[in-house]
């Protein structure tokens, strides 16, 4: 028998985290295309910063046929949150440029890249990339490199560098809750064992 979940955050309904997430303000418009394979994972921080952010869209898939249409938004300069090599360091936006319609992948790096690749209009994005140094507070996940961030964390940052002064720290607080609700459903002496300091 399946838990009853809630329609929103698409939590347990036991463990929803709709009271926690923020309805917060951006002049940055926020594109997330996430991989089918991340809906129904049990943190979904993509879906938290969708629903966290009032300029910010959620897409699932992996062809996006109206992607010319996202891409192309008045007023808005796309860019791809994503390194390489001509990837670019985000830097704060002047109020009087034209504002950023930031396109997010969300999946493994494996999957992200299969986005890209089955996307053409997406690769050719110009790319932006985070600074260097930025620390998970994502407990639970191995990161794969330094800096590897989730992408709800990676969104707060890009957020903050763009818009700076404002904070989206408010945005992390969901994503907190859900990273303690996993530790403690697994138990601490389970969660040190496998995911403690080496």
């Amino acid at each position: 028998m399946s838990r009853i979940q809630c329609p929103r955050c698409l939590r347990p309904q036991s463990h929803c985290l709709c009271p926690l997430v923020p309805s917060l303000d951006s002049r940055t418009r926020v594109l997330l295309l996430q991989h089918p394979s991340e809906v129904n994972h049990a943190l979904n921080t993509a879906r938290l910063a969708a629903l966290g952010l009032n300029n910010a869209e959620l897409m699932v898939g992996e062809v996006f046929e109206d992607l010319p249409v996202l891409l192309n938004q008045p007023g808005y300069q796309a860019r791809l949150l994503f390194p390489g090599e001509d990837a670019q360091p985000i830097q704060t936006s002047a109020v009087t440029d034209e504002p950023i319609l930031l396109v997010v992948p969300d999946g493994t790096w494996r999957k992200a890249r299969k986005l890209l690749h089955l996307n053409p209009l997406l690769a050719a994005l110009p790319r932006v990339t985070l600074a260097e140094g930025g620390v998970s507070r994502y407990r639970l996940r191995k990161a794969p490199g330094p800096g590897a961030l989730s992408t709800i964390e990676a969104i707060v940052q890009a957020l903050e560098t763009l818009e700076a002064p404002t904070s989206f720290e408010p945005l992390l607080r969901p994503f907190e809750a859900l990273i303690e609700g996993q530790i403690a459903a697994m138990g601490k002496e389970t969660f040190e064992r496998n995911h403690g300091a080496k």
